[in-house]
This record gives C-alpha cells, structure tokens and sequence, in this order.
C-alpha cells in the first residue's frame, strides 16, 4: 500500500494479504445464492443470505485485523529477550515474522514457507521480502522456502518458535505432529513454543508435551471476534515455556 508522506514523497506499507481468500470468496458467494430464493420465498432466506455475509465480515475483520491485535498481546507475555533468535514457521507474508523482528532490535528472525498462494493471497517471498523491507527490519529476517515438517536449522537454534494458522495446512495427522516435532527440535531447552491454529490444538498440546516433558505447555481459545473461529472448531494458542512459569 502507497501512502504520501508530509513531503509529498511516497512510502509504501506492508501488505499482509488475506488468509485463505477462498473462505470469504465462499461466504460472499453463499449470500449471493441465498439472495435469490429470498426475493422469492421471504425472510428466512434472507437469513441465510445475512448469516453468510456476516461471515465474511467476521473473518475479514480477522484476517486484517484481529489476528494482530491478537498476536501483540500473545508477544508481549512471551518477553522476548532483544538478541533473541526466532523461527516463525508458514511465515506467509510475513505479519508474525514483522511484529517479532520488531521486538528483537539486535536478534535474528527466520521466516519459513512454501509459498502456496492458496494459503495466502499472493503469498510469494518476493512479497514477503518487500513487506520486511517495508517495515525497516528486513536486515534482521532471513526467508527459507522448506517443509515445515523437515526444517532446516540444527537442534535447539531458536530461543522462540511461532507459528499462525499454518500446521493446520497439512492435511495428515502424522504430517502435523511432524511439523510440531520439528518445531520442538529446533527450539532450545529453555525456550519458548507459541502455535496458534484451528481445530487441532489439542493434540499439538499433547505432542509438545510428550516431546519436551519438563515444559509448562497451557492451551487457550481466542475469541471468533479477536480470531475468526467458526467452523474448525475455533481458533486455540498453544504456549510452551520453561517449566514452572
């Protein structure tokens, strides 16, 4: 996005898409079908149609808005140590990936994806480069194209490892606890896990507990209005620390 700056001049700002821009497509499409039995058959068609169309709001004030109202607060309780190094797993176009640099002025960030644009509107490193570069921290964020389910970093690299709405992309249950198990891995002993995703959290919980039994692992929905939840099950942030925070 363009703005003007006081001089006149122009400087762009980052643009972090929409998250699966399939799903208010869908919604939009569902009051446009339900509007036409409605004009014929009265009001609880239009019902249906309003129920779509509110949908749609809800997850568009989400994915714009909400999940970084939300990722602010999850942020500031992990009290991320300024030289810090962190992975921010299915980074996107980099939302997640932009907020922790911020907080880490003389820290590492690593960003990994693959990139699918049906996960993100135009999700492409090249984006993703340019919103870094956009926000002022792309000197301290490098960009991996990988699996999440085989990361390429070393055993305990990272002191905190993120992830939004990602893990739930790989269709397998085995292919998720994978992709936890990696994150586990490449996280050191005494650092800090923070997944938020749909519908699964629960066994993230208990995989992440399995793989680092000394770890205080909690496990807390957000609201469909701070995180657009519905259908999936809700929107759920699992927390992994040091034992006894």
């Amino acid at each position: 996005m363009e703005t003007d700056r006081a001089d006149g001049s122009a400087v762009r700002r980052p643009d972090f898409g929409i998250d699966a821009p399939y799903v208010p497509a869908g919604y939009l499409a569902g009051a446009v079908v339900a509007a036409v039995p409605a004009v014929l058959f009265g009001p609880l068609w239009w019902i249906t149609a309003a129920f779509f169309l509110l949908g749609a709001g809800i997850y568009l004030h989400t994915t714009r808005r909400g999940k970084f109202v939300a990722w602010e607060r999850l942020l500031d309780r992990a009290a991320i140590a300024e030289d810090a190094r962190v992975l921010d797993v299915g980074c996107g176009r980099g939302a997640v990936t932009v907020a922790v640099a911020r907080r880490v002025p003389r820290g590492r960030v690593a960003g990994v994806d693959l990139w699918r644009r049906g996960d993100q509107s135009g999700n492409d490193p090249a984006t993703t480069r340019a919103n870094l570069e956009a926000a002022g921290v792309a000197e301290r964020v490098e960009l991996h194209t990988a699996d999440m389910r085989d990361l390429p970093f070393p055993d305990a690299s990272f002191d905190l490892v993120v992830s939004s709405l990602a893990v739930h992309n790989l269709p397998r249950s085995e292919d998720r606890d994978r992709a936890v198990d990696e994150m586990c891995r490449v996280l050191r002993p005494d650092g800090r896990l923070v997944v938020a995703d749909l519908g699964r959290t629960a066994r993230y919980a208990e995989r992440i507990r399995a793989r680092r039994p000394s770890a205080t692992v909690t496990r807390t929905r957000l609201g469909p209005i701070m995180w657009w939840s519905w259908p999936w099950g809700g929107t759920s942030v699992v927390v992994a620390g040091p034992s006894g925070e």
